[in-house]
C-alpha cells in the first residue's frame, strides 16, 4: 500500500508540475501568435492523443513521464506553408520568442505562490520554536540558551514555527552570518542570545543544521501512560512522572530517553524523576523485546502528547497577507535554491543534496501519507525548484535559450546554427552528468537507508 501511494503521489506532483510548465509557454505562443502543434506530457510514444481546437493540435500524454514539451510551428523543424509563414515561432521578434521560453519556468513560480497562498489562507500546521536543553559545547549552549525559552525572531526577521528557524538559519550558514535569537521564557521575558555560526560553512548544511549548531526542540520525558505488565509498572512509574536523568546522566528529552533505555535490556538502571515537589530515583529493569531481528530495552511507557499538543500553532493569513507571504516564500526558496546551486558548481557544497526521482518520489510518498497540507507544500517546493532549475543558462534548458535571446540582443542577430549546435551538445553533457550525480545518490540513500 505505502509503494502505491508513492507511485501515485509521485506521478500527480510530476503530472501537475510539467502541466503547469508547459502551459505556460502554450498560452504565452497563442497570445504572441504562435501556431502550438503538439502539448506533449512525457516523452517518447503517445498513450493517448486528442487533437483539439481550430489548429488541431495534438494533446499527448507519452510514455516517459519524466518532462514534456510543446511542438511549435518553426521552419528550422521543417517545411511551413507559405500562408502560415507568420504563425512560425522562428519569425517572431526575438522578445515574443523570450517570452514564450520564459512563460514555462515562470508558470511554475505562480503555481508555488497559488499553492502557498492557500495554504496561509486555510492555515498552515507548524511547532513552536520551544527550545529544549542545548548540546553540550555547541554554539547553542555557548549562546546560554535554556530550555523552555521560545525563539520569537532571529535578526530581524519574526519566527513562528521550527520550519521558520531552519529556513532563516540556512540562509545565514550561506551568507555565513553570526545571528541574534530573541528569545521569550516561560515567564514572558526577553532576552536575546548571539549564535556564533563562524566555524560553519556550506558543507555544514548536509545533514541535519538544526543538530549541527546545537538547537534542540523541548520535548520533555514527561509519562503520559504507563502500560500494565511492564517492567514500567512494576518499578512504580505513574503518568505524569518528568523523567530527568538516566543513571545520573541528565536526559533532554523523550528521544535522549529511548536512546538510553534501548542498549540496556535485562540491566537495571536507576531513572531521577520528578513526581509533583519530590525528586524521587526509582531503579528499573527494561524488559528484553525483539524487535527486527534485535533485542532491546523497553520500560513500557508512553509520552505525554499533550506537551506536543501545546506546541502545535496554526499559523494562519487573510487573502491580502496571505499573498505577501506566499511572495516571500517562493522568493526566499528561489534565491536560496540558487545560492546552494552556486555553491555546488563552486564545491563548497557537496554533490550528495542533488537528488534524483527515486528521492523525489519518496519524499512525495512520504508527504501524501503526512495529509493533504505536508502533500501541497512539497508540491510547491518542487515548483520552485523546477523553475530555478529550468532558468539556469544552460543549452536545452528554458535558461539557455533565454540566453542565446539576450546575446541577440545584444549583437543584433541571431546567435549561428554553429554555436547552437555546439551548445546543445555541451547543455546535454552537463544535464546527463547531473542526472548521473542525482541518481547515483537516490542509490545511496535507498541501499544506506
Amino acid at each position: 500500500m505505502s509503494l502505491l501511494v508513492t507511485v501515485l503521489a509521485f506521478l500527480v506532483a510530476l503530472g501537475t508540475l510539467i502541466v503547469f510548465h508547459e502551459l505556460g509557454h502554450y498560452w504565452v505562443a497563442h497570445l504572441c501568435g504562435v501556431k502550438v502543434l503538439r502539448f506533449s506530457v512525457g516523452f517518447g510514444s503517445p498513450l493517448a492523443l486528442w487533437r483539439i481546437g481550430p489548429d488541431r493540435t495534438e494533446w499527448v500524454i507519452a510514455a516517459f513521464p519524466l518532462g514534456g514539451y510543446v511542438k511549435m510551428l518553426d521552419e528550422r523543424e521543417g517545411e511551413v506553408a507559405a500562408h502560415e509563414r507568420h504563425r512560425a515561432f522562428n519569425r517572431k521578434s526575438v522578445y515574443r520568442r523570450f517570452a514564450v521560453v520564459a512563460a514555462g519556468p515562470l508558470a511554475n513560480f505562480l503555481l508555488a505562490i497559488v499553492l502557498y497562498w492557500a495554504l496561509f489562507l486555510h492555515g498552515v500546521p507548524g511547532l513552536k520554536p520551544v527550545l529544549g536543553t542545548p548540546v553540550p559545547g555547541s554554539p547553542a549552549a555557548q549562546a546560554a540558551i535554556a530550555a523552555g525559552e521560545t525563539i520569537v525572531r532571529i535578526g530581524e526577521q519574526p519566527v513562528t514555527t521550527w520550519e521558520d528557524v531552519r529556513w532563516v538559519l540556512l540562509e545565514r550558514v550561506v551568507d555565513k552570518a553570526d545571528v541574534t535569537l530573541e528569545v521569550r521564557n516561560e515567564k514572558g521575558e526577553i532576552a536575546f542570545r548571539r549564535l556564533d555560526l563562524s566555524a560553519f560553512s556550506a558543507s555544514d548544511l548536509d545533514g541535519d543544521l538544526l543538530a549541527k549548531i546545537g538547537l534542540a526542540r523541548y520535548s520533555p520525558a514527561l509519562i503520559g501512560e504507563v502500560q500494565a505488565g511492564t517492567a514500567g509498572e512494576r518499578a512504580g512509574l505513574r503518568a505524569g512522572d518528568e523523567i530527568l536523568e538516566v543513571d545520573a546522566r541528565p536526559i533532554a528529552g523523550w528521544a535522549e530517553l529511548v536512546a538510553a533505555v534501548q542498549p540496556r535490556a535485562g540491566k537495571s538502571l536507576t531513572l531521577t524523576l520528578r513526581r509533583g515537589p519530590e525528586v524521587l530515583h526509582i531503579p528499573v529493569t527494561p524488559d528484553r523485546v525483539e524487535e527486527r531481528g534485535r533485542a532491546i530495552g523497553r520500560i513500557g511507557i508512553g509520552p505525554d502528547l499533550r506537551v506536543l499538543e501545546s506546541q502545535i500553532v496554526l499559523v494562519r493569513f487573510g487573502p491580502l497577507g496571505a499573498l505577501g507571504e506566499a511572495l516571500v516564500k517562493t522568493w526566499d526558496i528561489s534565491i536560496l535554491s540558487l545560492q546552494m546551486l552556486g555553491k555546488m558548481i563552486v564545491g563548497e557544497v557537496s554533490l550528495k543534496n542533488l537528488s534524483g526521482p527515486i528521492t523525489i518520489a519518496d519524499y512525495a510518498g512520504q508527504s501524501a501519507q503526512m495529509g493533504l497540507t505536508f502533500y501541497v507544500r512539497f508540491i510547491a517546493l518542487i515548483s520552485i525548484s523546477l523553475g530555478v532549475l529550468n532558468l539556469l543558462p544552460v543549452p536545452v534548458l528554458d535558461g539557455g535559450h533565454l540566453m542565446y535571446y539576450v546575446i541577440e540582443v545584444v549583437k543584433g542577430r541571431p546567435v549561428s546554427d554553429r554555436a547552437l549546435e555546439i551548445g546543445q551538445r555541451i547543455g546535454i553533457l552537463v544535464l546527463f552528468t547531473l542526472m548521473a550525480f542525482a541518481i547515483y545518490n537516490d542509490i545511496h540513500r535507498l541501499v544506506g537507508g
